[in-house]
């Protein structure tokens, strides 16, 4: 297995895209430590992986939150003893509202979590990366990190900081062996994407179903669908991190059945 005698950090892994990397990176082998604010999630997810014959840890955290980030990886390394693979996952959609009538709480909070928890996260393991002289790094960041949608900024904003994040961390601690990439997902099935739709008619004063249409209609995607797993991506992952992605570190690889193409 690609994973064998490898810890994983995944943050927002209760979830969504989180889950399914956390599943699939315990399939190949990691003891995955998972972490989140919401942990009756996380324990759920330790438990799939624990009915595999996997080893997880669940372990609350609010990732904006640079107290908690020092506790959760200080207890990652007692238990496991090292780490090699940190998952940048967290991540809030935000308001959906212009910027003319976003409150700055609201600015702030999506930055926070988004943004300065991968740093906080990724600053926190290197220092034993470092010291191994080994370690992958993989952010999530979104098409919306490559693209403006109008009623998202601060969310926009958190995935645009993301990717040029990855490209300068990649950068200073490759010397160390240690490689640093980016995944930006396109719509992605699940909770997350149907929340949007929700907020995006609510503030449209629109149906879910419209604005669905209004999708499928403005959308064109070479595989013919406008949507993607979370398994898709989370197999993306699996890769980046993998000794067979070994001369790949600074990049963002779009998982977005062709959409990222559209102009």
């Amino acid at each position: 297995m690609k994973f064998d005698n490898k810890v994983a950090i995944v943050t927002g892994g209760g979830v969504g895209i989180g889950e399914a990397i956390s599943l699939a990176f315990a399939s190949e082998g990691a003891a995955v430590v998972v972490a989140a604010r919401t942990l009756p999630r996380l324990k759920a997810v330790v438990e799939k992986i624990k009915s595999g014959g996997g080893k997880a840890t669940a372990i609350q955290t609010d990732v904006s939150d640079e107290g908690q980030v020092k506790r959760m990886v200080a207890q990652t390394l007692s238990e496991y003893g090292q780490v090699d693979i940190l998952v940048n996952n967290s991540g809030i959609m935000g308001p959906t509202a212009s910027v003319v009538d976003i409150k700055l709480e609201d600015w702030n909070e999506v930055l926070a979590i988004n943004l300065t928890g991968a740093m906080l996260c990724s600053r926190e393991v290197l220092k034993s990366m470092v010291t191994r002289q080994r370690g992958n790094i993989l952010n999530i960041s979104s098409r919306a990190g490559q693209k403006g949608f109008p009623m998202r900024s601060p969310y926009c904003v958190s995935k645009w900081g993301m990717i040029g994040f990855t490209q300068t961390l990649a950068m200073e601690v490759g010397r160390y062996n240690i490689r640093v990439n980016c995944i930006s997902p396109g719509r992605t099935e699940g909770e997350r994407i149907e929340n949007v739709r929700k907020a995006r008619a609510e503030a449209a004063g629109l149906t879910y179903e419209e604005i669905l249409n209004r999708e499928r209609a403005t959308t064109t995607s070479p595989l013919g669908r406008i949507t993607v797993t979370t398994d898709e991506v989370a197999n993306t992952a699996v890769f980046l991190v993998s000794d067979e992605s070994g001369g790949i570190t600074g990049e963002n690889i779009s998982v977005s059945a062709g959409t990222a193409l559209q102009t």
